[in-house]
């Protein structure tokens, strides 16, 4: 049975707006990388973005994810906390915080959480990493146990914000066009994506999967990543970037540190929803649970 397009309805419309990826190859060191991603919100502010996405694993990388566990936070106090909720504040502008490890129910497990503030400082949302990364990449000689040291989150977020209505996912989900399909449905238009992908599953497949998830949803997606060889050793893919409903790439950049940046335009991205309506045209849903 065709399912009934009523949670497609147009969105109230908003002014343009900048947004921005930021770029970092942040190590073990937290108070190095806060410094850092002090430095490239206020870039990406000053460039006129009014929401800036933090890639994951901002303020702390370690070699393993076990790692996490020692510097995890508190939901609601700690230092990373506090430095995101600052910085909103400080800019004028919505961040969307990568991943911070906060402490879960299990004492040898954290909740990977994207924090989201507002332009007052105030928490706007949360979102805990549902997919974990258990792979073994057999040609670059490299395993993965995320479900060794990292809760999975249960629940999907979509906020308002100042660009419209924001889904969330990180990293691995990226993976599971389910999640964002379930995204759409609670009536995201712009997806923000914080990863760390490694250089090899990220040159075989970031910039398809990234362009994928935006056409297929017919919504902008920020992918913010890691980028560039970190002082543990790992060597993460970067390439960050923005892209639009039909899958044009608006900015992107390579290795290294730094900021992409491009305005989010919701009249473009209705009337594409207008004139291609796929997202009317399902035949199957998916779920998430």
């Amino acid at each position: 049975m065709l399912r009934s397009p009523d949670y497609l309805k147009q969105a109230p419309m908003t002014e343009n707006v900048n947004v921005s990826a930021i770029q970092m190859a942040s190590g073990t060191n937290i108070d190095a990388n806060l410094l850092e991603a002090k430095r490239l919100i206020k870039q990406a502010a000053d460039d006129g973005s009014k929401l800036v996405v933090l890639p994951e694993n901002f303020s702390f990388m370690g070699q393993r994810c076990v790692e996490m566990v020692s510097v995890a936070e508190h939901f609601g106090d700690g230092k990373v906390q506090s430095f995101l909720s600052r910085q909103a504040k400080d800019n004028d502008i919505w961040i969307v915080g990568g991943t911070v490890p906060l402490v879960s129910s299990d004492e040898t497990r954290v909740r990977s959480s994207c924090l989201i503030f507002n332009n007052e400082g105030e928490l706007a949302g949360r979102y805990d990493k549902m997919h974990l990364f258990d792979v073994q990449l057999i040609d670059a000689n490299e395993q993965y146990s995320e479900s060794l040291a990292i809760e999975p989150g249960d629940s999907s977020l979509v906020i308002d914000t100042p660009c419209g209505p924001l889904g969330v996912a990180i990293c691995y989900d990226l993976r599971f066009p389910e999640m964002f399909r379930d995204l759409i449905d609670k009536g995201a238009r712009i997806i923000a994506v914080p990863a760390a992908f490694t250089e090899a599953t990220g040159k075989a497949h970031w910039d398809i999967l990234v362009r994928a998830r935006a056409i297929e949803n017919l919504s902008f997606v920020v992918a913010s990543a890691q980028g560039g060889f970190h002082v543990s050793g790992r060597e993460t893919h970067g390439h960050s970037m923005l892209v639009d409903p039909w899958g044009n790439v608006l900015a992107e950049l390579g290795k290294g540190t730094d900021v992409a940046s491009a305005t989010v335009d919701l009249d473009f991205l209705e009337s594409t929803r207008h004139n291609f309506p796929g997202l009317n045209h399902r035949r199957l849903t998916c779920k998430t649970s």
